[in-house]
């Protein structure tokens, strides 16, 4: 096979009309084009150009012909070239995320810092939002990517990675500790003083259905904005709370918080990355996504969730 370095000088002389002018382009000696074009005539087994007083001119059957096809690859491969540009330029952008304080603190963080260290020409820039605002980041073109707890009901974005389950329990500190004794009947829990998270977080709403469901009314004695603050206050034993035990391994570890069994259960919940439907992922979503598929197995202790 001809060496594609033959062809692209011989484009270049063909283009130039000259073998001086070539060489000055190519940015290698006269002699040198010379014997490139003998080359790709002897491995063709015909004549690409003539010589006149005016300089290179291509041959009518041969030289036209091989041009014509030539010109096409040295099109492509600029084309390539610029895609490959583009590209980065791209890489060198802008990366609009969404999640809540909570989703950055427990699961995102060591992932940001990566997708950081791999692309520090990426700007990246994390919004503070709920699921529900997250949803409406994405569909008012505010953010590219959003985190968000599953499922999500809105026809416009979908799941482009599923990322890890959280198990919510009910949690209490010393003064509650003797109800770890037994199994609790969900019910009872209205006998309690429940901490709870604002109403307008999906993790509120997820819970109190749940319970209704069950014919059980859960009714918060005080409302707070993050899991952490439920933390603290139920360690203050200011009440019961229900937290993902992905972020209380530490606080039951340490006897600081203990767990309280219901009957039934809170069900499983699932959190994921999403982007509009239909939206083509740029460069940068691209390998922020790649980031955490290759930082570290999902779920591989993380404490991670969502609010």
């Amino acid at each position: 096979m001809v060496n594609l370095e033959l062809y692209r000088v011989f484009y270049t002389v063909a283009k130039c009309g000259s073998l001086t002018k070539a060489a000055e382009e190519l940015y290698i000696s006269q002699p040198a084009v010379s014997q490139a074009i003998k080359q790709l005539e002897t491995q063709l087994d015909g004549k690409l150009f003539l010589r006149t007083s005016k300089g290179m001119e291509l041959t009518e059957n041969q030289g036209k012909l091989m041009f014509d096809y030539v010109s096409r690859i040295i099109l492509l491969s600029q084309e390539a070239e610029n895609a490959f540009s583009e590209l980065k330029k791209q890489a060198a952008g802008v990366l609009n995320l969404s999640a809540s304080d909570t989703q950055c603190k427990y699961f995102l963080l060591d992932y940001i810092a990566e997708f950081h260290r791999r692309h520090p020409q990426i700007t990246l820039n994390v919004f503070n939002r709920t699921s529900d605002q997250t949803v409406e980041m994405l569909r008012s073109g505010k953010a590219d990517i959003g985190f968000v707890n599953l499922p999500v009901e809105d026809s416009a974005v979908e799941v482009i990675l599923p990322c890890e389950q959280l198990h919510h329990i009910f949690v209490a500190g010393k003064k509650f500790a003797h109800l770890a004794k037994r199994a609790i009947p969900l019910k009872e829990l209205e006998q309690y003083p429940l901490l709870m998270l604002e109403i307008s977080s999906n993790t509120r709403k997820s819970l109190i259905n749940f319970a209704h469901s069950e014919g059980v009314h859960l009714h918060p004695d005080i409302e707070l904005g993050s899991f952490d603050l439920l933390k603290a206050f139920a360690r203050a034993d200011m009440g019961i709370t229900c937290i993902p035990r992905e972020y209380v391994l530490r606080n039951l570890a340490e006897g600081s918080l203990v767990e309280l069994k219901t009957v039934p259960a809170v069900p499983v919940r699932a959190t994921g990355l999403i982007t509009l439907k239909k939206a083509p992922p740029s460069y940068a979503v691209s390998e922020f996504i790649e980031c955490i598929k290759s930082h570290k197995q999902l779920g591989s202790g993380a404490q991670t969730g969502a609010k």
